[in-house]
């Protein structure tokens, strides 16, 4: 493992770039092929009452969480490196964030994963969307909307010093509490949340008979298992600009993709999540041509390019304010037991339902 680490290591920016285009082709091919969509779940859900693919959804989480519990625990990654495990919860801004992110992805089609395989398809609308999502979630970053989204941070974030854990893993907190060893209290928290998923996946008799979702929520997770393989390999400590383990997360990765095809020749290599847009976008669209399904689509009219590009905009502020979206938060943040994380997916899904409905009123109202 010593000797892997330090070949990924050596050649740590082309790792990082390779290995992104690699999961992020093959997630935009799950995605495109299994139509595995977290908005779509909640659409489900509140038309049909079928939860099959939101219970994909949890599958990926549970099947991510596995993976990279397994990876830490053999020392492939430290997930406490990752920008999810801070010491404190910022839980107004995964609440307010995560409800904006999922009421504003109603309005755009999908969140930003579903997006990327739409553009492959060759869908106009995702485009523009994914556009406006990197615009404002850069504005929102360090651009005029910093400030406001920098003082919430510091205004509401709760700090877990009291509890005496190093972060706001659910590990650590059940360490800390029953004094237990954090291999021990991660250990305890990973089955209790995988247990409880599993549980909640498998007992339902539609979802065990349909193959399309079960392994379309295993090929995600293990997407994302990839990404923090690749990631915690390539984490140098000692390199001049140390990059945080990371894996599949679409919010900020939107707008660093803006930045680096308009400024390719000064930053070099894509980044990590830069190379998993581009192949999500290039495996979505070799699996939409491959099954005779790439069309080009537009905007139908003047309303439909108001709900869109509005929904994105929501998403691109939300997702900065929660820290993720529904793959970054909801599965990959998940997958590190993160508290923040946690509350970040109950709200982006309590945010879609309260989208999904207002929606369906603004249709019958232009009916």
């Amino acid at each position: 493992m010593t000797a892997l680490r330090e070949l990924v290591a050596e050649n740590g920016p082309m790792a990082l770039t390779l290995g992104g285009l690699v999961i992020g082709f093959a997630f935009g091919a799950i995605v495109s092929k299994t139509n595995f969509c977290t908005m779509g779940s909640i659409s489900d859900i509140v038309s049909f009452g079928d939860y099959r693919r939101f219970r994909a959804w949890v599958l990926a989480a549970v099947t991510a969480l596995l993976g990279a519990q397994l990876l830490q625990y053999a020392e492939v990654v430290e997930l406490a490196r990752s920008m999810y495990l801070a010491p404190s919860v910022n839980w107004f801004g995964n609440v307010l964030g995560g409800l904006m992110f999922g009421y504003g992805m109603v309005f755009a089609g999908g969140c930003p994963s579903r997006n990327l395989a739409r553009v492959g398809g060759g869908d106009l609308r995702a485009l523009m969307a994914l556009i406006v999502i990197g615009i404002f979630a850069f504005m929102s970053i360090g651009g005029l909307l910093g400030p406001i989204r920098a003082w919430l941070e510091q205004s509401t974030a709760v700090s877990l010093a009291a509890l005496n854990t190093p972060t706001q893993s659910l590990g650590d907190v059940v360490s800390a509490s029953l004094r237990l060893s954090p291999t021990t209290g991660a250990l305890i928290a990973t089955t209790a949340v995988a247990v409880a998923g599993l549980a909640y996946c498998f007992k339902d008799e539609g979802f065990r008979s349909s193959p399309v979702h079960v392994l379309s929520g295993i090929g995600v997770g293990l997407c994302v298992t990839a990404g923090w393989a690749v990631t915690g390999l390539a984490f140098d400590e000692l390199a001049k600009q140390p990059v945080a383990p990371i894996s599949l997360t679409f919010v900020r990765p939107a707008g660093d993709t803006l930045e680096w095809l308009e400024r390719f020749t000064a930053l070099g290599l894509p980044g990590f999540g830069v190379s998993t847009v581009l192949g999500a976008i290039l495996g979505s669209f070799v699996t939409a041509a491959a099954t005779k399904r790439f069309t080009i689509t537009t905007f139908s009219d003047k309303a439909d390019t108001i709900r869109v590009l509005s929904g994105a905009a929501l998403m691109g502020i939300g997702g900065v304010l929660a820290l993720g979206c529904t793959i970054g938060q909801g599965v990959t943040g998940v997958s590190t037991l993160a508290i923040g994380s946690f509350i970040s997916f109950a709200a982006i899904v309590t945010g879609g339902v309260v989208g999904m409905k207002a929606f369906e009123r603004i249709l019958m109202a232009e009916v």
